[in-house]
């Protein structure tokens, strides 16, 4: 309980870091303590690590699933961390196909002459060049 108190006294006076370190020692100490993860929680989206806060959330939900704060903390922060990956994702296939033309430049190609298909059976993709 002390950890745990002092991770909000972190809280309080904005030492997020220390907030997450200390509610991480209490949660290592009782992996059941539903407050540490709360506060945890808290900290990790102060230092916007929402995929931590969110994944910590998601455990109180799991120990205690009528806990209101933590239902509303989901469901607040899914559709952020989605929208993120999926522009993380974006950018990643952009630098990707950036490097991929930077190559296939020197033959006179790009990376839009190629097609992929995915096969729903398998999960496999096809490619196929199209000039």
């Amino acid at each position: 309980m002390c950890l745990c108190n002092r991770a909000m006294c972190y809280l309080q006076i904005d030492e997020y870091e220390e907030a997450v370190h200390e509610s991480s020692k209490a949660i290592e100490l009782n992996p059941a303590y539903i407050k540490a993860f709360l506060r945890r929680a808290q900290a990790h989206e102060k230092v916007d690590k929402l995929e931590d806060a969110l994944a910590d959330m998601k455990k109180v939900l799991e120990l205690d699933p009528a806990n209101k704060e933590a239902a509303k903390a989901v469901r607040r922060l899914e559709p952020v961390v989605a929208e993120r990956r999926e522009k993380m994702k974006e950018e990643m296939l952009g630098k990707l196909k950036e490097l991929g033309n930077s190559v296939l430049g020197r033959f006179g190609m790009s990376v839009d002459n190629f097609k992929s298909v995915k096969d729903p059976e398998t999960g496999s993709y096809s490619i196929s060049y199209q000039p």
